[in-house]
């Protein structure tokens, strides 16, 4: 398995569910790292070994190697190993397929076409490309919680959202247009575990464990930046992510004060951990 990120681990998951053996590689430090951010992130190394998987992390694939027939045979790892293989599952992440898209006079890069706030596509001008709309991997619309800044949610949840705000301005037209603002969240099955996120966890450059403990793994973490929480992440406790999208969407100071029953007893925020970080400030105001 080529990359530890959702589709990686889901996969590892399924293929260990049937006995299969399976080495994930992934080039960051723990699986989901990219999604989680490196903090959070460190409970899917002991879930994934404790599952079997053969887990090497901060680990590239830097060959693959076949037989005559065209058959692959092995794999050759950044840390000197050289593992048999007969299956390599690729989950390196997504590129908009935005080429086709050329010399159209639509403004699009690699986060894909943007859109305006009613999923109407914007040409190079900035303005309102009429009768085009975009909705799913390829779109990236403002937010209306994080300063409108531009946003690409590469989950099957808002791409069904966003088509139906599409098709409802479609069919009616700029008299009756409804904006996309949907709260971004996501979840994943892995490994006997339930993970979802709500608002945005990777726009945030701290993180606190707010319930519950990693170690036992079922907790809630809440994201913040800049004195504001922008999101939060809870692992088999999907209920009490309704709680913390309020927080959210009441543009809540960080780190908030929960006053939970399960609360750990160091509620000191740490560094999120992303290898990036957003670069638009988000006001703490409405």
């Amino acid at each position: 398995m080529i990359g530890g990120g959702f589709t990686g681990s889901e996969v590892a998951s399924s293929c260990r569910d049937l006995g299969l053996p399976v080495t994930l590689t992934h080039r960051g430090t723990a699986p989901l790292s990219s999604a989680l951010g490196a903090t959070v992130a460190r409970f899917t190394i002991d879930l994934q070994r404790d599952a079997g998987v053969d887990l090497r992390v901060n680990t590239i694939v830097k060959a693959l190697d076949g037989d005559k027939a065209g058959h692959l045979r092995r794999a050759r790892l950044s840390d000197g190993t050289i593992l048999d293989a007969d299956i390599a599952v690729v989950a390196l992440g997504a590129v908009s397929n935005i080429d086709w898209l050329a010399g159209s006079g639509l403004l699009a890069d690699h986060n894909g076409v943007r859109c305006d706030a009613f999923c109407r596509v914007l040409a190079t001008g900035d303005e309102v490309a009429e009768g085009i709309y975009a909705a799913g991997d390829v779109a990236q619309w403002p937010h209306p919680l994080y300063n409108n800044r531009l946003v690409r949610l590469d989950h099957w949840g808002n791409a069904v959202e966003q088509a139906r705000v599409a098709a409802h301005n479609m069919v009616h037209g700029s008299g009756e247009l409804r904006a996309h603002n949907q709260m971004p969240s996501f979840w994943s099955n892995q490994f006997g575990v339930n993970v979802k996120s709500v608002g945005l966890p990777t726009a945030a450059d701290e993180v606190l464990i707010t319930q519950g403990s990693p170690a036992a793994r079922k907790f809630a973490a809440a994201y913040g930046r800049q004195g504001r929480i922008v999101g939060a992440v809870a692992v088999d406790s999907p209920r009490i992510l309704e709680g913390y999208s309020a927080l959210i969407d009441a543009r809540t100071e960080f780190p908030p004060v929960l006053n939970a029953t399960d609360a750990p007893a160091d509620l000191t925020p740490l560094p999120a951990g992303f290898s990036h970080q957003a670069p638009a400030p988000i006001s703490a105001q409405h």
